[in-house]
């Protein structure tokens, strides 16, 4: 089974040798989200520290930075305390613009607010952070290894049922299926659950669907 007694996402050995420094850094991030958080959203809460220790398992497994996948995970879904009317008005105040009624892709402003004001209160972390956290909820078709590693660890972590397009995401990670691999099947596995739900789908999504599927030919 690719679960640990304590519930946790077994794909890697191990755990990361963090300096104190680094350590001190998580420790304080996971407080500020805590406050910021925690009472507000509770379930959020724990999906976010969830995405995190499994983002720093999946980095472990291919290669990237534990601390930064970590990080990327902790502070992922900050904006989701806001309310969806809040969610809109910081996007347009932050002159996000995805050429659609802004009311029709709400669900996918919270990762690019926060990978856009966060960095203010947060400037010690690298940019490659903050690209993860905006690509998380749409993709991208040129996703470097730390964008995958988010978006991945947000649809697997253990804290979502185990239905079959989740499964079969989580055994390509236990089996350290190519990250390329992954990311494709945990992104048609997205596009898919819109359509068959009968949900709006952005239609950047189909842009960046078909430049995958054409680069997979």
């Amino acid at each position: 089974m690719p679960f640990n007694e304590d519930g946790s996402w077994a794909i890697a050995v191990g755990d990361p040798d963090y300096s104190a420094k680094e350590r001190k850094l998580i420790e304080g991030l996971e407080q500020d989200l805590e406050q910021h958080m925690r009472k507000k959203k509770p379930k959020r809460y724990e999906h976010s520290l969830s995405v995190a220790h499994t983002a720093e398992q999946m980095a472990l497994a291919y290669g990237e930075s534990p601390l930064w996948a970590r990080v990327a995970g902790i502070l992922h879904d900050w904006d989701k305390v806001l309310s969806p009317a809040q969610q809109i008005e910081l996007a347009v105040s932050l002159g996000i613009d995805l050429g659609v009624d802004p009311t029709l892709v709400q669900p996918l402003f919270h990762g690019m607010t926060a990978a856009r004001h966060l960095p203010e209160r947060y400037p010690e972390l690298p940019q490659k952070v903050w690209q993860a956290i905006d690509r998380h909820t749409i993709g991208h078709a040129s996703m470097s290894l730390l964008d995958m590693i988010l978006f991945v660890a947000d649809g697997i972590e253990p804290i979502r049922r185990d239905v079959a397009a989740i499964h079969e995401v989580r055994s390509m990670v236990d089996e350290r299926a190519a990250l390329k691999d992954v990311y494709w099947t945990s992104f048609y596995h997205g596009v898919s659950y819109v359509i068959e739900t009968e949900r709006y789908l952005y239609p950047g999504t189909l842009d960046i669907y078909n430049e995958l599927a054409l680069e997979r030919a």
